[in-house]
Protein backbone atom coordinates (compact mmCIF):
# COMPACT_ATOMS: atom_id res chain seq x y z
CA UNK A 1 0.00 0.00 0.00
CA UNK A 2 1.12 3.47 -0.98
CA UNK A 3 1.64 6.16 1.71
CA UNK A 4 -0.14 9.12 1.67
CA UNK A 5 1.53 11.78 0.53
CA UNK A 6 1.14 14.25 3.09
CA UNK A 7 3.12 17.14 1.19
CA UNK A 8 1.42 20.17 -0.06
CA UNK A 9 3.36 23.59 -1.69
CA UNK A 10 1.37 26.38 0.15
CA UNK A 11 0.31 27.96 -2.92
CA UNK A 12 -1.44 24.45 -3.95
CA UNK A 13 -4.84 25.36 -2.37
CA UNK A 14 -4.68 29.04 -2.60
CA UNK A 15 -7.21 31.41 -4.46
CA UNK A 16 -9.83 28.88 -5.16
CA UNK A 17 -11.95 28.89 -8.33
CA UNK A 18 -14.90 30.68 -7.32
CA UNK A 19 -18.35 28.75 -8.31
CA UNK A 20 -19.10 24.89 -8.25
CA UNK A 21 -18.81 22.70 -11.10
CA UNK A 22 -22.23 21.62 -10.73
CA UNK A 23 -23.44 25.89 -11.02
CA UNK A 24 -21.68 26.10 -14.41
CA UNK A 25 -20.79 22.06 -15.71
CA UNK A 26 -24.74 20.16 -16.23
CA UNK A 27 -23.00 16.97 -15.65
CA UNK A 28 -22.15 17.50 -12.27
CA UNK A 29 -18.91 17.37 -10.30
CA UNK A 30 -16.10 15.35 -12.04
CA UNK A 31 -15.01 12.62 -10.60
CA UNK A 32 -11.51 12.80 -8.55
CA UNK A 33 -11.74 16.77 -9.19
CA UNK A 34 -8.10 18.47 -7.88
CA UNK A 35 -7.39 22.17 -7.40
CA UNK A 36 -6.27 23.43 -10.54
CA UNK A 37 -3.12 24.47 -9.10
CA UNK A 38 -2.35 20.60 -7.72
CA UNK A 39 -2.54 19.59 -11.32
CA UNK A 40 0.12 22.42 -11.87
CA UNK A 41 2.14 21.08 -9.31
CA UNK A 42 1.81 17.31 -10.45
CA UNK A 43 2.23 18.40 -14.24
CA UNK A 44 5.35 20.45 -13.29
CA UNK A 45 7.11 17.56 -11.07
CA UNK A 46 6.60 15.35 -14.47
CA UNK A 47 7.93 17.60 -16.76
CA UNK A 48 10.83 18.47 -14.95
CA UNK A 49 11.43 14.99 -13.55
CA UNK A 50 10.85 16.53 -9.38
CA UNK A 51 9.65 15.22 -6.26
CA UNK A 52 8.27 16.40 -3.70
CA UNK A 53 11.27 17.21 -1.77
CA UNK A 54 12.42 19.43 -4.66
CA UNK A 55 9.41 21.60 -3.36
CA UNK A 56 10.68 21.10 0.67
CA UNK A 57 13.68 23.46 0.17
CA UNK A 58 13.72 26.94 -1.62
CA UNK A 59 16.21 28.01 -3.66
CA UNK A 60 15.08 31.69 -3.03
CA UNK A 61 12.58 33.02 -1.46
CA UNK A 62 11.63 36.39 -2.97
CA UNK A 63 11.97 38.34 0.27
CA UNK A 64 16.14 38.44 -0.35
CA UNK A 65 17.33 41.94 1.34
CA UNK A 66 18.59 44.08 -1.76
CA UNK A 67 21.65 46.28 -0.11
CA UNK A 68 20.89 49.81 -2.29
CA UNK A 69 23.15 52.02 -0.46
CA UNK A 70 22.56 54.56 -3.64
CA UNK A 71 22.08 58.39 -2.37
CA UNK A 72 19.76 60.57 -4.20
CA UNK A 73 22.23 62.47 -6.73
CA UNK A 74 19.83 65.34 -7.20
CA UNK A 75 21.09 69.20 -5.02
CA UNK A 76 19.47 69.52 -1.93
CA UNK A 77 18.19 73.48 -3.61
CA UNK A 78 16.42 70.56 -6.39
CA UNK A 79 14.90 68.57 -3.78
CA UNK A 80 13.98 71.26 -1.84
CA UNK A 81 12.50 72.70 -5.23
CA UNK A 82 9.82 69.88 -5.70
CA UNK A 83 9.23 69.45 -1.89
CA UNK A 84 8.10 73.49 -1.75
CA UNK A 85 5.53 72.63 -5.31
CA UNK A 86 4.15 68.78 -4.34
CA UNK A 87 4.64 68.97 -0.29
CA UNK A 88 6.63 66.65 1.52
CA UNK A 89 4.48 64.14 2.31
CA UNK A 90 4.34 63.48 -1.60
CA UNK A 91 8.64 63.42 -2.35
CA UNK A 92 11.03 60.55 -1.00
CA UNK A 93 14.08 60.03 -1.60
CA UNK A 94 13.49 56.84 0.81
CA UNK A 95 15.68 54.09 -0.70
CA UNK A 96 12.72 51.29 -0.27
CA UNK A 97 10.27 53.73 -2.75
CA UNK A 98 12.96 54.77 -4.95
CA UNK A 99 13.46 50.91 -5.51
CA UNK A 100 9.63 49.99 -5.86
CA UNK A 101 8.80 52.88 -8.34
CA UNK A 102 12.22 52.09 -10.35
CA UNK A 103 11.17 48.45 -10.84
CA UNK A 104 8.53 46.83 -13.55
CA UNK A 105 7.36 43.12 -13.67
CA UNK A 106 9.79 41.95 -16.11
CA UNK A 107 11.68 38.40 -14.99
CA UNK A 108 14.74 40.05 -15.63
CA UNK A 109 14.23 42.57 -12.86
CA UNK A 110 13.01 39.53 -10.43
CA UNK A 111 15.89 37.43 -11.22
CA UNK A 112 18.03 40.40 -10.34
CA UNK A 113 16.34 41.43 -6.73
CA UNK A 114 16.24 38.01 -5.55
CA UNK A 115 19.90 38.05 -5.83
CA UNK A 116 20.09 41.37 -3.71
CA UNK A 117 21.54 43.49 -6.69
CA UNK A 118 20.09 46.42 -8.30
CA UNK A 119 21.31 48.64 -11.02
CA UNK A 120 19.96 52.35 -11.26
CA UNK A 121 17.31 53.84 -9.23
CA UNK A 122 14.93 56.90 -9.31
CA UNK A 123 16.86 60.08 -7.09
CA UNK A 124 13.71 60.95 -6.60
CA UNK A 125 10.13 59.79 -6.12
CA UNK A 126 7.17 62.29 -6.75
CA UNK A 127 3.42 62.12 -6.37
CA UNK A 128 2.14 65.40 -7.51
CA UNK A 129 -1.25 66.23 -6.95
CA UNK A 130 -2.60 67.56 -10.34
CA UNK A 131 -1.68 68.18 -14.04
CA UNK A 132 -0.32 72.03 -13.06
CA UNK A 133 2.41 70.31 -10.97
CA UNK A 134 2.99 68.16 -13.51
CA UNK A 135 3.81 70.68 -15.80
CA UNK A 136 5.88 72.81 -13.17
CA UNK A 137 7.96 69.79 -12.89
CA UNK A 138 8.74 68.90 -16.56
CA UNK A 139 9.69 72.90 -16.71
CA UNK A 140 11.37 72.58 -14.09
CA UNK A 141 13.39 69.25 -14.98
CA UNK A 142 13.38 70.92 -18.55
CA UNK A 143 16.03 73.67 -17.30
CA UNK A 144 17.82 71.63 -15.08
CA UNK A 145 18.37 68.40 -17.48
CA UNK A 146 17.08 66.26 -14.25
CA UNK A 147 15.88 63.16 -16.02
CA UNK A 148 11.53 62.16 -15.90
CA UNK A 149 10.04 58.83 -15.54
CA UNK A 150 6.78 58.29 -15.13
CA UNK A 151 5.09 55.22 -12.92
CA UNK A 152 1.36 54.38 -13.24
CA UNK A 153 0.09 50.68 -12.02
CA UNK A 154 4.17 49.12 -12.26
CA UNK A 155 3.05 46.37 -14.32
CA UNK A 156 5.41 47.06 -17.17
CA UNK A 157 7.28 43.80 -18.79
CA UNK A 158 9.84 45.48 -20.72
CA UNK A 159 11.94 47.70 -18.86
CA UNK A 160 9.65 50.64 -19.53
CA UNK A 161 10.42 53.19 -16.78
CA UNK A 162 13.76 51.70 -15.35
CA UNK A 163 16.06 54.68 -14.93
CA UNK A 164 19.00 54.36 -16.50
CA UNK A 165 19.70 58.06 -16.48
CA UNK A 166 19.07 58.26 -12.60
CA UNK A 167 16.35 61.77 -12.12
CA UNK A 168 12.66 61.21 -11.38
CA UNK A 169 10.00 59.36 -11.02
CA UNK A 170 6.47 60.71 -11.06
CA UNK A 171 3.80 58.50 -9.73
CA UNK A 172 0.51 59.18 -11.13
CA UNK A 173 -1.55 56.80 -9.25
CA UNK A 174 -2.01 58.29 -6.18
CA UNK A 175 -3.54 61.31 -7.01
CA UNK A 176 -4.13 61.42 -10.58
CA UNK A 177 -6.99 58.90 -10.23
CA UNK A 178 -9.93 60.33 -11.11
CA UNK A 179 -12.88 60.32 -13.53
CA UNK A 180 -13.03 64.37 -14.06
CA UNK A 181 -16.18 64.62 -16.69
CA UNK A 182 -18.54 61.60 -17.51
CA UNK A 183 -20.95 62.68 -21.14
CA UNK A 184 -23.17 60.18 -21.68
CA UNK A 185 -24.81 61.64 -24.73
CA UNK A 186 -21.39 61.17 -26.53
CA UNK A 187 -20.70 57.97 -24.76
CA UNK A 188 -17.06 59.18 -23.28
CA UNK A 189 -15.31 60.05 -20.17
CA UNK A 190 -12.43 62.61 -19.07
CA UNK A 191 -10.04 60.07 -17.34
CA UNK A 192 -6.90 61.01 -15.45
CA UNK A 193 -3.89 59.12 -16.42
CA UNK A 194 -3.56 57.68 -13.27
CA UNK A 195 -6.88 55.91 -12.38
CA UNK A 196 -6.07 52.35 -12.32
CA UNK A 197 -8.30 49.67 -13.98
CA UNK A 198 -10.40 48.18 -11.39
CA UNK A 199 -11.15 51.61 -10.44
CA UNK A 200 -11.89 52.85 -13.58
CA UNK A 201 -14.30 49.83 -14.76
CA UNK A 202 -15.64 50.38 -11.00
CA UNK A 203 -17.25 53.81 -11.54
CA UNK A 204 -18.37 52.70 -14.67
CA UNK A 205 -20.26 49.81 -14.05
CA UNK A 206 -21.91 52.24 -11.35
CA UNK A 207 -22.34 55.52 -13.46
CA UNK A 208 -26.07 54.67 -13.23
CA UNK A 209 -26.02 55.67 -9.16
CA UNK A 210 -22.29 57.69 -9.38
CA UNK A 211 -23.08 59.93 -12.28
CA UNK A 212 -26.90 59.46 -12.80
CA UNK A 213 -26.56 58.16 -15.86
CA UNK A 214 -29.64 56.29 -17.85
CA UNK A 215 -27.38 53.00 -18.61
CA UNK A 216 -24.36 50.92 -16.35
CA UNK A 217 -20.85 51.00 -19.10
CA UNK A 218 -17.91 49.57 -19.38
CA UNK A 219 -14.09 50.49 -20.41
CA UNK A 220 -14.10 47.36 -22.87
CA UNK A 221 -10.04 47.39 -21.56
CA UNK A 222 -8.89 44.52 -19.85
CA UNK A 223 -5.65 43.24 -19.75
CA UNK A 224 -4.20 40.74 -17.81
CA UNK A 225 -2.67 43.20 -15.71
CA UNK A 226 -5.75 45.02 -14.83
CA UNK A 227 -5.40 45.02 -11.62
CA UNK A 228 -2.04 47.12 -11.68
CA UNK A 229 -1.84 48.64 -14.98
CA UNK A 230 -3.11 52.71 -15.28
CA UNK A 231 -5.65 53.93 -18.02
CA UNK A 232 -2.60 56.11 -19.33
CA UNK A 233 -0.47 53.37 -19.21
CA UNK A 234 -2.55 51.22 -21.74
CA UNK A 235 -2.60 53.79 -23.98
CA UNK A 236 0.88 55.04 -24.19
CA UNK A 237 2.02 51.44 -24.42
CA UNK A 238 -0.78 50.80 -27.08
CA UNK A 239 -2.28 47.82 -24.75
CA UNK A 240 -4.60 45.15 -25.38
CA UNK A 241 -7.41 43.72 -23.33
CA UNK A 242 -8.53 39.95 -23.27
CA UNK A 243 -11.89 41.80 -25.29
CA UNK A 244 -10.32 43.48 -27.61
CA UNK A 245 -11.28 41.50 -30.79
CA UNK A 246 -14.84 43.53 -29.78
CA UNK A 247 -14.04 46.32 -28.35
CA UNK A 248 -10.75 47.45 -29.65
CA UNK A 249 -7.26 48.02 -28.64
CA UNK A 250 -6.46 51.17 -26.06
CA UNK A 251 -5.35 53.38 -29.07
CA UNK A 252 -8.43 52.31 -30.96
CA UNK A 253 -10.97 52.95 -27.32
CA UNK A 254 -8.84 56.76 -26.50
CA UNK A 255 -10.23 60.14 -28.64
CA UNK A 256 -8.40 62.75 -27.41
CA UNK A 257 -5.30 63.22 -24.37
CA UNK A 258 -3.89 65.85 -22.58
CA UNK A 259 0.14 65.77 -22.73
CA UNK A 260 2.55 67.86 -21.03
CA UNK A 261 6.19 68.17 -22.59
CA UNK A 262 8.89 70.30 -22.20
CA UNK A 263 7.87 72.05 -25.29
CA UNK A 264 4.46 73.40 -24.02
CA UNK A 265 1.01 71.10 -23.54
CA UNK A 266 -0.81 69.10 -26.22
CA UNK A 267 -4.41 68.84 -25.83
CA UNK A 268 -5.79 66.85 -29.20
CA UNK A 269 -9.37 67.58 -30.36
CA UNK A 270 -11.80 64.98 -29.07
CA UNK A 271 -14.01 64.86 -32.51
CA UNK A 272 -15.45 60.68 -33.62
CA UNK A 273 -13.44 61.90 -36.76
CA UNK A 274 -11.38 64.85 -38.70
CA UNK A 275 -9.81 65.86 -41.85
CA UNK A 276 -7.64 67.97 -40.23
CA UNK A 277 -4.28 66.88 -41.58
CA UNK A 278 -2.40 64.12 -39.36
CA UNK A 279 -3.30 63.86 -36.17
CA UNK A 280 -0.78 64.42 -33.56
CA UNK A 281 -2.80 61.93 -31.66
CA UNK A 282 -1.75 58.90 -33.17
CA UNK A 283 2.05 60.45 -32.64
CA UNK A 284 1.08 60.14 -29.50
CA UNK A 285 -0.10 56.70 -29.12
CA UNK A 286 2.54 53.69 -27.50
CA UNK A 287 4.68 56.60 -27.54
CA UNK A 288 5.86 55.34 -23.64
CA UNK A 289 6.47 58.57 -22.34
CA UNK A 290 9.87 59.55 -24.43
CA UNK A 291 7.62 62.93 -26.15
CA UNK A 292 5.94 64.22 -23.03
CA UNK A 293 3.35 63.19 -20.10
CA UNK A 294 -0.21 61.94 -20.62
CA UNK A 295 -1.99 63.13 -18.31
CA UNK A 296 -5.68 62.71 -18.94
CA UNK A 297 -7.43 61.05 -21.79
CA UNK A 298 -10.88 61.10 -23.15
CA UNK A 299 -12.18 57.29 -23.25
CA UNK A 300 -14.91 55.77 -25.51
CA UNK A 301 -17.12 53.40 -22.97
CA UNK A 302 -19.76 51.43 -23.74
CA UNK A 303 -22.89 49.36 -22.12
CA UNK A 304 -22.33 46.93 -19.83
CA UNK A 305 -24.65 44.19 -20.05
CA UNK A 306 -22.94 41.11 -18.26
CA UNK A 307 -26.51 39.52 -18.43
CA UNK A 308 -26.35 39.36 -22.08
CA UNK A 309 -23.01 37.43 -22.29
CA UNK A 310 -22.92 34.34 -24.28
CA UNK A 311 -20.21 31.93 -23.40
CA UNK A 312 -18.51 29.20 -26.00
CA UNK A 313 -15.65 26.45 -26.51
CA UNK A 314 -14.97 24.11 -29.09
CA UNK A 315 -12.02 21.63 -29.78
CA UNK A 316 -10.62 21.33 -33.32
CA UNK A 317 -8.58 18.48 -34.48
CA UNK A 318 -5.34 20.20 -34.98
CA UNK A 319 -4.06 23.41 -34.92
CA UNK A 320 -4.67 24.54 -38.64
CA UNK A 321 -8.20 24.25 -38.19
CA UNK A 322 -8.51 25.93 -35.71
CA UNK A 323 -6.52 28.63 -37.31
CA UNK A 324 -8.83 28.49 -40.45
CA UNK A 325 -11.86 28.83 -38.55
CA UNK A 326 -10.57 32.11 -36.33
CA UNK A 327 -9.60 33.50 -39.75
CA UNK A 328 -12.96 32.53 -41.08
CA UNK A 329 -14.83 34.37 -37.82
CA UNK A 330 -12.55 37.22 -38.13
CA UNK A 331 -13.37 38.15 -41.54
CA UNK A 332 -17.45 36.98 -42.05
CA UNK A 333 -18.81 40.41 -41.01
CA UNK A 334 -21.36 39.34 -38.68
CA UNK A 335 -19.50 40.87 -36.04
CA UNK A 336 -16.65 39.87 -33.48
CA UNK A 337 -16.17 37.58 -30.03
CA UNK A 338 -15.20 39.64 -27.15
CA UNK A 339 -13.29 36.84 -26.00
CA UNK A 340 -11.78 35.32 -28.66
CA UNK A 341 -8.55 32.53 -28.30
CA UNK A 342 -7.07 29.81 -29.57
CA UNK A 343 -4.68 27.54 -27.99
CA UNK A 344 -1.91 25.48 -29.96
CA UNK A 345 -2.12 21.32 -29.26
CA UNK A 346 0.98 21.85 -25.93
CA UNK A 347 -1.17 24.86 -24.38
CA UNK A 348 -4.67 22.68 -24.91
CA UNK A 349 -2.53 19.87 -23.07
CA UNK A 350 -1.88 21.89 -19.97
CA UNK A 351 -4.96 23.77 -20.29
CA UNK A 352 -7.76 20.38 -20.38
CA UNK A 353 -5.56 19.51 -17.02
CA UNK A 354 -5.88 22.93 -14.99
CA UNK A 355 -9.70 23.75 -16.41
CA UNK A 356 -10.55 20.22 -15.07
CA UNK A 357 -11.37 18.70 -17.74
CA UNK A 358 -9.03 15.88 -18.37
CA UNK A 359 -10.43 12.52 -17.23
CA UNK A 360 -14.22 13.65 -16.92
CA UNK A 361 -17.09 12.69 -19.56
CA UNK A 362 -15.84 15.62 -21.97
CA UNK A 363 -12.08 13.97 -22.37
CA UNK A 364 -13.55 10.66 -23.06
CA UNK A 365 -16.28 11.89 -25.71
CA UNK A 366 -13.42 13.78 -27.65
CA UNK A 367 -11.24 11.02 -27.30
CA UNK A 368 -13.46 8.67 -28.98
CA UNK A 369 -14.44 10.85 -31.49
CA UNK A 370 -10.92 11.15 -32.63
CA UNK A 371 -9.46 14.77 -30.89
CA UNK A 372 -6.48 13.45 -29.90
CA UNK A 373 -3.90 14.90 -27.09
CA UNK A 374 -0.94 16.47 -28.18
CA UNK A 375 -2.82 17.53 -31.72
CA UNK A 376 -6.61 18.77 -30.29
CA UNK A 377 -6.57 22.86 -29.87
CA UNK A 378 -9.01 24.49 -27.45
CA UNK A 379 -11.43 27.32 -28.66
CA UNK A 380 -12.40 29.67 -26.00
CA UNK A 381 -15.24 32.63 -26.44
CA UNK A 382 -17.72 35.19 -25.28
CA UNK A 383 -20.10 37.37 -27.07
CA UNK A 384 -20.64 41.19 -25.44
CA UNK A 385 -23.27 43.52 -26.68
CA UNK A 386 -27.08 43.46 -27.25
CA UNK A 387 -29.01 40.20 -26.68
CA UNK A 388 -29.95 39.32 -29.91
CA UNK A 389 -26.65 40.43 -31.52
CA UNK A 390 -24.73 37.73 -28.50
CA UNK A 391 -26.76 35.00 -29.74
CA UNK A 392 -26.59 35.73 -33.49
CA UNK A 393 -22.10 35.47 -33.02
CA UNK A 394 -22.81 32.48 -30.57
CA UNK A 395 -25.32 31.11 -33.72
CA UNK A 396 -22.68 31.92 -36.42
CA UNK A 397 -19.56 31.00 -34.64
CA UNK A 398 -20.94 27.71 -34.18
CA UNK A 399 -21.31 27.10 -37.51
CA UNK A 400 -18.18 28.32 -38.50
CA UNK A 401 -16.27 26.06 -35.88
CA UNK A 402 -18.39 22.49 -36.98
CA UNK A 403 -17.41 23.48 -40.45
CA UNK A 404 -14.17 23.01 -39.85
CA UNK A 405 -14.36 19.51 -37.66
CA UNK A 406 -14.96 21.40 -33.80
CA UNK A 407 -17.04 19.74 -31.10
CA UNK A 408 -18.96 21.86 -28.82
CA UNK A 409 -17.66 21.91 -25.39
CA UNK A 410 -20.75 24.12 -24.16
CA UNK A 411 -19.59 27.27 -21.63
CA UNK A 412 -17.62 25.31 -18.78
CA UNK A 413 -14.03 25.54 -20.16
CA UNK A 414 -14.29 29.55 -20.62
CA UNK A 415 -15.87 29.60 -17.01
CA UNK A 416 -13.16 27.77 -15.83
CA UNK A 417 -10.04 29.78 -17.58
CA UNK A 418 -11.99 33.48 -16.56
CA UNK A 419 -11.08 34.03 -13.20
CA UNK A 420 -7.26 31.77 -13.82
CA UNK A 421 -6.66 34.30 -16.31
CA UNK A 422 -6.15 37.21 -13.24
CA UNK A 423 -4.90 34.72 -10.61
CA UNK A 424 -2.37 32.99 -12.41
CA UNK A 425 0.32 35.37 -12.93
CA UNK A 426 0.79 35.27 -9.12
CA UNK A 427 2.20 31.93 -9.44
CA UNK A 428 5.41 33.61 -11.13
CA UNK A 429 7.10 34.22 -7.78
CA UNK A 430 6.02 31.36 -6.22
CA UNK A 431 7.54 28.24 -8.45
CA UNK A 432 10.63 31.33 -8.96
CA UNK A 433 11.09 30.58 -5.43
CA UNK A 434 12.23 26.57 -6.37
CA UNK A 435 14.32 27.69 -9.47
CA UNK A 436 10.96 27.53 -12.39
CA UNK A 437 10.22 30.33 -14.47
CA UNK A 438 7.90 31.92 -16.58
CA UNK A 439 8.20 34.06 -18.82
CA UNK A 440 6.29 35.22 -22.20
CA UNK A 441 7.05 37.05 -25.50
CA UNK A 442 4.16 37.93 -27.74
CA UNK A 443 4.06 39.03 -31.72
CA UNK A 444 1.91 40.29 -34.37
CA UNK A 445 1.21 37.91 -37.40
CA UNK A 446 -0.50 38.04 -40.39
CA UNK A 447 -2.74 35.16 -41.39
CA UNK A 448 -0.10 34.44 -44.53
CA UNK A 449 2.67 34.18 -42.20
CA UNK A 450 1.03 32.75 -38.89
CA UNK A 451 2.24 29.43 -39.53
CA UNK A 452 5.55 30.39 -39.90
CA UNK A 453 6.09 32.14 -37.06
CA UNK A 454 4.42 30.20 -35.04
CA UNK A 455 6.47 26.99 -35.97
CA UNK A 456 9.76 28.71 -36.57
CA UNK A 457 9.92 30.09 -32.53
CA UNK A 458 8.20 26.95 -31.33
CA UNK A 459 11.24 25.24 -32.66
CA UNK A 460 13.66 27.58 -31.24
CA UNK A 461 11.99 27.23 -27.41
CA UNK A 462 12.08 23.67 -27.74
CA UNK A 463 15.65 23.36 -28.85
CA UNK A 464 16.45 24.27 -25.34
CA UNK A 465 16.15 20.80 -23.18
CA UNK A 466 12.89 20.37 -21.38
CA UNK A 467 10.88 23.46 -22.12
CA UNK A 468 7.28 23.74 -22.27
CA UNK A 469 6.26 26.18 -24.63
CA UNK A 470 2.09 26.90 -25.06
CA UNK A 471 1.08 29.45 -27.81
CA UNK A 472 -2.10 30.79 -28.17
CA UNK A 473 -3.87 33.43 -30.63
CA UNK A 474 -5.91 36.04 -28.18
CA UNK A 475 -6.69 39.30 -30.31
CA UNK A 476 -8.19 38.83 -33.89
CA UNK A 477 -8.55 41.01 -36.81
CA UNK A 478 -9.48 40.74 -40.33
CA UNK A 479 -5.82 40.93 -41.39
CA UNK A 480 -4.46 38.33 -38.85
CA UNK A 481 -4.13 37.90 -34.99
CA UNK A 482 -0.67 37.46 -32.07
CA UNK A 483 0.51 35.10 -31.21
CA UNK A 484 1.34 34.64 -27.45
CA UNK A 485 4.24 32.51 -26.74
CA UNK A 486 4.33 31.17 -22.96
CA UNK A 487 7.68 29.03 -21.69
CA UNK A 488 8.32 27.52 -18.55
CA UNK A 489 11.71 26.09 -17.66
CA UNK A 490 14.31 25.38 -14.92
CA UNK A 491 16.80 28.30 -14.77
CA UNK A 492 18.34 30.38 -11.80
CA UNK A 493 20.91 31.87 -14.23
CA UNK A 494 19.71 35.34 -15.20
CA UNK A 495 22.59 35.61 -17.96
CA UNK A 496 21.66 32.28 -19.55
CA UNK A 497 17.64 33.34 -19.51
CA UNK A 498 18.75 37.14 -21.38
CA UNK A 499 20.54 35.06 -23.75
CA UNK A 500 17.67 32.45 -24.48
CA UNK A 501 14.51 35.48 -24.60
CA UNK A 502 17.27 37.41 -26.81
CA UNK A 503 17.36 34.71 -29.18
CA UNK A 504 13.44 34.30 -29.01
CA UNK A 505 13.10 37.65 -29.86
CA UNK A 506 15.42 37.18 -32.96
CA UNK A 507 13.42 34.55 -34.15
CA UNK A 508 10.44 36.39 -33.91
CA UNK A 509 11.69 39.22 -35.92
CA UNK A 510 13.79 36.89 -38.52
CA UNK A 511 10.71 34.71 -38.91
CA UNK A 512 7.96 37.76 -40.03
CA UNK A 513 6.29 38.28 -36.28
CA UNK A 514 5.96 42.26 -35.21
CA UNK A 515 8.61 42.81 -31.94
CA UNK A 516 5.54 43.33 -30.03
CA UNK A 517 1.76 43.39 -30.18
CA UNK A 518 0.70 44.95 -26.90
CA UNK A 519 3.64 44.58 -24.75
CA UNK A 520 5.08 47.61 -26.06
CA UNK A 521 8.96 48.27 -26.54
CA UNK A 522 10.66 50.31 -23.17
CA UNK A 523 14.07 48.99 -23.15
CA UNK A 524 13.86 45.24 -23.81
CA UNK A 525 13.35 45.88 -27.66
CA UNK A 526 14.57 48.53 -28.81
CA UNK A 527 17.79 47.21 -29.77
CA UNK A 528 16.26 45.55 -32.53
CA UNK A 529 13.87 48.57 -33.61
CA UNK A 530 16.28 50.27 -35.89
CA UNK A 531 15.85 46.66 -38.44
CA UNK A 532 12.26 46.02 -38.01
CA UNK A 533 11.11 49.40 -38.85
CA UNK A 534 14.10 50.64 -41.13
CA UNK A 535 15.89 54.06 -40.69
CA UNK A 536 13.81 56.38 -42.27
CA UNK A 537 11.05 55.97 -39.81
CA UNK A 538 13.32 55.44 -36.71
CA UNK A 539 14.48 59.20 -37.97
CA UNK A 540 10.67 60.38 -37.81
CA UNK A 541 10.84 59.37 -34.52
CA UNK A 542 13.91 60.93 -33.17
CA UNK A 543 12.79 63.90 -34.71
CA UNK A 544 9.72 64.25 -33.26
CA UNK A 545 11.60 63.36 -30.28
CA UNK A 546 13.90 66.57 -30.72
CA UNK A 547 11.30 68.99 -31.13
CA UNK A 548 8.95 67.95 -28.25
CA UNK A 549 12.13 66.86 -25.86
CA UNK A 550 15.20 68.50 -27.21
CA UNK A 551 17.11 67.94 -23.81
CA UNK A 552 15.96 64.09 -23.59
CA UNK A 553 14.99 64.32 -20.39
CA UNK A 554 11.86 62.22 -20.91
CA UNK A 555 12.01 58.74 -20.05
CA UNK A 556 15.39 59.13 -21.54
CA UNK A 557 16.43 55.36 -23.63
CA UNK A 558 13.09 53.87 -23.90
CA UNK A 559 11.65 53.09 -27.06
CA UNK A 560 14.16 54.31 -29.70
CA UNK A 561 16.86 54.56 -27.67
Amino acid sequence: MKQKNTFTPKWINEAPVPGSFRSIFKYGNPEGFKHPNQKLYEELKQHFQLTDDDFKEKKSTGNELVDLKKRPSLSEGQIKYFISLCGAENVSSNEYERLKFSTGKTLEEAMQLRQGKTEKISDLVIHPRNKNEITEIVKYCNTEKIPVYVYGGGSSVNLGFYPEKGGITLVLSTHLNKITEFNELNQTVKVQAGMLGPDFEAALNNADKLYQAKHKYTCGHFPQSFEYSSVGGWFVTLGSGQQSSYYGDAGDLVLAVEMVSPTGTIITKDYPATATGPKILDIIKGSEGIFGIVVELTWKIYRYMPENRQYFSFIFPNWQSAVDAAREISQSEFGMPAVFRISDSEETHHGLKLYGIEDTLFDKIMSFRGFKPMQRCLFLGTADGELHFTRNIKKQVKKICKKHGAMYLTAYPVKKWEPGRYRDPYLREDLMDFGIIIDTLETSVKWDNLHKVHEQCRAYVKSRPDTICMTHASHFYPQGTNLYFIFIMKENDRAAYLKFQRGLIEEIEKSGGSLSHHHGVGRMIRQWMPKHLGNNQIKVLEALKKHFDPENIMNPGALIG
